[in-house]
């Protein structure tokens, strides 16, 4: 044996240099048997069709020339003629769906299968790092923050604990129109809206519905104002098709602006959670208190076998943001959508005050116990789910595995966007009409927001569903019939029609719907004091 050889191959090649060059092989190796593996897949399987796309940044300069992205994807599968497509940006894989049979298949046969979410710029900044339920990735973590949403704020039993907080803000929306119409104001059905749902999420979680000292009429002040704005913001940017998202490198530029809204955005919000948090968890821990009297309380006091906090302090401020911006959100902007289209089509009016009219009377308010008869206005809201959806997309969906949907081969890694508006003309007659009858099939007797069939998304299903189905259901018919029930509403004497068109950059109406109301019930039904 030549040991002067083997001497040498000892001096200039360490163990850890070896360790290295195995790991590395390895990898190679590993990745090409993935590589074939995924090529023989695809022979029996084929991506969706897709744009043709360009090396290393795929279709990202279509993209980034036809905004929005949205809108530009639907075109693209319009050109193609087809119900999911593959579209790359950069090396990820984007899978539009507009198919409800394939969506179907997708959230219930393969629904373990695609039960993570994308990890981008802005889900990362807004979770404080993927520490919350609905935006983290499938993990501990998420099943942890799933499991305490669940049980602990959303149950039945805190829904009923919450109802008086709820009904404080039912009351304190038909005082603030009253006194607008009192001063012979215009009312914006955008701002009352918005602020109802943000005074029912500051009620149930930090206990006030207010920030600082409040109007005097009900009506907003600027820091509520400020928050809710913060709110809606971080919900336009949370998903928006960001190139640095599909291109890491691009993320210290913010080419897009995008990462500099979301982070004041933040800053916005955390000013005004951080000190109440903070001093609530100082409360707790010195025995100052000691009775549960929001969810915030709920939050802190939970403990561990140990009697150990279940949550840290950054737990409770992150998962606080999110379900912050996912209470506001499809409430306020549904009833705006109805009221426009009601304003349009003033027989609908009728039939939701005839309906009012019949099942609580004029002389009390209707309360959230009559909302199960109120068939008429859930219906109402269920049309405008199907037309005017907050976002284009349901939240995306990535694929844990290889998996075959549809006959089309679907990569792990890729992110799954199903449309949720339902303006399919296969499924709907008259698809663009806001026709609320059309969901009064079958003789149905009790109207729900859900969509089972997925023909449009609601709230979803499977793993990653929203468990908010019962107060997000009750705020948004709750919302409507105080509005409607309360008031008669018509169109300004300037305005000759409401226009429909929709914002070019989100889903709210082009222009915020500013009315007339009028008082419909006697004036002492709206005679409340501000709390």
């Amino acid at each position: 044996m030549d040991y002067s050889a083997f001497a040498f191959f000892r001096s200039y090649f360490h163990p850890l240099w070896i360790s290295f060059l195995i790991a590395t092989c390895g990898f190679f190796i590993i990745k090409t048997l993935r590589y074939h593996l995924m090529s023989v897949k695809s022979k029996i399987a084929k991506l969706p069709p897709g744009p043709k796309p360009w090396p290393i940044v795929g279709n990202l300069p279509e993209m980034i020339a036809n905004n929005p992205a949205p809108m530009w994807i639907f075109k693209v599968m319009e050109d193609l003629n087809t119900e999911i497509a593959c579209i790359r940006l950069g090396n990820v894989h984007i899978i539009p769906v507009t198919c409800p049979t394939i969506a179907r298949e997708i959230l219930r046969k393969h629904d373990a299968d695609f039960a993570s979410r994308p990890t981008t710029m802005a889900s990362g900044i807004i979770s404080s790092g993927y520490l919350t339920s609905a935006i983290a990735p499938f993990g501990e973590q998420w099943k942890k923050m799933k499991k305490i949403i669940v049980n602990d704020l959303l149950s039945p039993q805190r829904y009923r604990w919450l109802q008086d907080k709820r009904n404080e803000e039912a009351d304190n929306l038909i005082f603030y129109v009253y006194n607008k119409c009192n001063n012979g104001d215009l009312v914006s059905v955008r701002l009352a809206s918005q602020h109802y749902c943000g005074n029912v999420y500051r009620k149930m979680y930090f206990n006030t519905r207010y920030f600082g000292k409040g109007m005097k009429d009900g009506g907003p002040g600027l820091e509520e104002i400020e928050h809710v704005d913060a709110a809606f913001t971080l919900l336009k940017y949370i998903y928006a098709f960001s190139a640095s998202d599909y291109m890491p490198c691009l993320r210290l530029l913010d080419l897009d602006g995008h990462k500099g809204k979301i982070k004041n955005a933040m800053k916005i919000m955390n000013k005004y959670h951080d000190s109440i948090i903070e001093e609530r968890i100082k409360q707790w821990n010195d025995g100052s208190k000691t009775v549960e009297e929001d969810l915030l309380d709920v939050l802190i006091s939970l403990k561990d076998v140990n009697n150990n906090p279940v949550l840290t302090k950054k737990e409770i401020k992150a998962q606080l943001i999110e379900l912050m911006i996912a209470t506001i959100d499809n409430p306020s902007n549904l009833v705006e959508w109805i009221l426009a289209e009601m304003l349009n089509q003033p027989e609908l009016f009728q039939q939701a005050t005839n309906e009012l009219d019949k099942i609580v009377g004029k002389d009390r308010l209707v309360q959230e116990s009559d909302i199960p008869n109120l068939n008429f206005l859930k219906a109402c809201a269920r049309e405008a789910l199907r037309l005017y959806p907050m976002a284009p997309f349901n939240i995306p969906h990535v694929s844990l595995n290889d998996t075959v949907v549809g006959n089309y081969f679907i990569p792990k890694g890729s992110h799954v966007l199903i449309k949720r508006s339902g303006r399919n003309p296969l499924l709907w007659d008259e698809p663009h009409k806001f026709k609320p009858e059309r969901h009064f099939k079958n003789g149905e007797s009790n109207i729900v927001l859900t969509e089972p069939g997925l023909k449009f998304i609601s709230f979803s299903t499977g793993m990653r569903s929203c468990p908010g189905v019962k107060l997000g259901t009750t705020m948004t018919v709750l919302l409507l019939a105080r509005l409607l029930h309360g008031f008669t509403w018509s169109i300004p004497p300037t305005t000759s029609s409401i226009s429909l068109e929709k914002s070019k950059d989100d889903m709210f109406l082009a222009e915020p719907l500013v009315v007339v109301a009028k008082p419909r019930l006697p004036t002492e039904l709206y005679n409340f004091s501000t709390k």
